[in-house]
């Protein structure tokens, strides 16, 4: 019975156990650095936690933060699958914004529901388009994904930026350029008794739905074979270019739709504020959870909270908020060093017993 339990338990432990150890040496190896800049690392790590944890304000805000970071997370894991790094989700937000604020402020004349609908559907297939854009040139043009993606992030930037400040631009919107506002009443409410928008709803739903297709479904196993050997793939078969192109699309949609939500629950209207590093810091997000959809979440949720905490690490420490950004390269660091011992730990692996052969006992 205990070796039924332990040839269970060892496939899950190793991979828990391995990034929970790495955490924990970044946290060591920031708390080095906070010494450094002469603070003390228990001061830091406590303020840490009551900045995003500490309380039902900091743990409301922590979830608002969140809520993107579910999405970009999504939009690195999902093209992970059929084994893409895209990179892009900063863009693919910045024009899914763009169009859901065009498109809300369109629909304004509508009922809530119907502009609401509208706006998300506008940024999630205005994102797919975008990363589809990606996977279209690496496998009809040989373009490497990870820079064309990257690439056409900062083009998606520098047209929303573009469009605000020039045609689409509110002429009420002097200091802080922006579309046409799309209204309280389209906005997206809160949650009942919280002070969380509906995005973080959206965003776990979301995850949950693309958890469950990837485990159990035909589609994760498309999936994981074209990302695994595309060439044997195609000999079984599928249709690789359809494949990585569709998972493109669906983690572009994923970063459009982050995009819509900050416009239609946080913002009210596309300006440059929706541009705040929730892209970049979803890189992090789904290479910390591994590529996994569901685990995306709570390591959003940890990010979201550490994101959270800059503020008050400046007030009551006086510390630069950026501080929170080295707390986060050093993690990223540590967990991507620490994949190179998965595999290695022979406690890990189950133990195998030789099968006697009749005949050959001594």
């Amino acid at each position: 019975m205990y070796t039924g339990i332990k040839r269970f338990l060892l496939p899950i432990a190793e991979p828990l156990l391995v990034p929970t150890g790495a955490i924990l040496v970044g946290m060591l190896l920031f708390a080095g650095f906070v010494a450094l800049v002469g603070q003390s690392p228990p001061e830091v790590f406590l303020t840490l936690y009551q900045g995003g944890f500490g309380s039902s304000f900091s743990l409301q805000n922590t979830l608002v933060l969140a809520s993107p970071l579910i999405l970009t997370g999504l939009a690195v894991a999902i093209p992970a699958q059929a084994g893409m790094i895209m990179i892009g989700g900063e863009g693919a937000l910045a024009l899914g914004a763009l169009l859901a604020g065009v498109v809300g402020y369109a629909l304004h004349d509508n009922s809530a529901l119907v502009a609401q609908i509208g706006m998300l559907t506008a940024g999630a297939l205005t994102g797919a388009l975008w990363f589809a854009l990606s996977g279209w040139l690496r496998n009809y043009r040989g373009v490497n994904e990870t820079i064309s993606s990257l690439l056409l992030s900062y083009i998606g930037i520098a047209l929303l930026n573009y469009c605000i400040q020039g045609p689409l631009k509110d002429p009420a919107s002097t200091n802080n350029p922006a579309t046409h506002p799309i209204g309280d009443a389209h906005m997206i409410g809160n949650i009942p008794g919280m002070d969380v928008h509906y995005g973080l709803i959206i965003g776990i739903v979301f995850a949950l739905i693309i958890w469950l297709v990837l485990k159990y479904t035909t589609v994760g196993l498309a999936l994981r074979a074209v990302g695994g050997n595309p060439r044997a793939a195609q000999m079984a078969g599928l249709n690789v270019n359809y494949w990585v192109i569709g998972a493109a699309a669906v983690g572009g949609a994923a970063a459009g739709l982050s995009g819509a939500i900050e416009v239609a629950a946080v913002q009210g209207s596309a300006n440059s504020a929706v541009v705040a590093g929730y892209g970049f810091t979803g890189i992090l997000v789904a290479f910390i959870a591994r590529q996994n959809p569901f685990a995306v979440i709570p390591i959003a949720i940890l990010f979201g909270g550490i994101d959270a905490a800059g503020g008050m690490l400046q007030r009551r420490l006086d510390m630069p908020d950026a501080t929170v950004i080295v707390f986060q390269g050093i993690l990223f660091v540590v967990i991507l060093a620490s994949d190179t011992l998965l595999g290695r730990f022979r406690f890990f692996k189950p133990t195998t017993t030789k099968p006697v052969i009749k005949g050959t006992e001594s």
